[in-house]
């Protein structure tokens, strides 16, 4: 499983490590192990400029993703096709850490948890789920959502016990 990330403002470097780890569980998570997934952290006016050229939207905005699935010609739709294959490249998921934690503060949520929903919520975006398509399209999708946010956010919960539980037992802590 390869993810690559990228943090392309200062503001977003101290968020760069949990989101790594939370992009490979959400992987693991989605069967996806073995396929890449590019996650770039940009500022508001980057993530405008995008908007502005790809959705026609002159405004900052939280997420952006940018299928590769789409673009090689496998229908995003039919998620059954999606196979774990070895550098397989999903796409770019694109975050502002100036909205996620404007958006952090404003849902009283930690700027982890918050990077994690956006990070969940455009990874399920270049895999073909769409909110906008439809309401029943968006009942679907957001339900993956919270259930990807579960899994992550405990299997998190479940290597920071066992980190904890090492640390009592030997006196310090390895790196893994």
């Amino acid at each position: 499983m390869t993810v690559a990330l990228r943090v392309a403002c200062a503001r977003a470097r101290g968020y760069a490590r949990a989101l790594r780890a939370d992009a490979h569980r959400l992987l693991s998570a989605l069967g996806l192990g073995r396929t890449e997934l590019s996650v770039i952290m940009v500022d508001d006016p980057t993530i405008q400029g995008l908007n502005r050229e790809f959705r026609a939207t002159d405004s900052p905005t939280d997420v952006l993703s940018f299928s590769q699935i789409e673009e090689v010609g496998a229908p995003a739709s039919n998620l059954h096709q999606l196979v774990d294959l070895p550098g397989t490249m999903l796409g770019d998921v694109v975050i502002s850490i100036d909205t996620a934690l404007r958006q952090a503060s404003q849902y009283r949520v930690s700027p982890a948890e918050r990077l994690r929903t956006l990070l969940v919520h455009g990874t399920l975006h270049l895999i073909g789920y769409d909110h906008e398509r439809s309401r029943v399209e968006a009942r679907r999708m957001f339900a993956r959502e919270r259930e990807l946010i579960q899994a992550v956010s405990r299997r998190s919960t479940d290597r920071r016990k066992v980190g904890k539980a090492a640390t009592r037992r030997s006196g310090k802590r390895t790196a893994r």
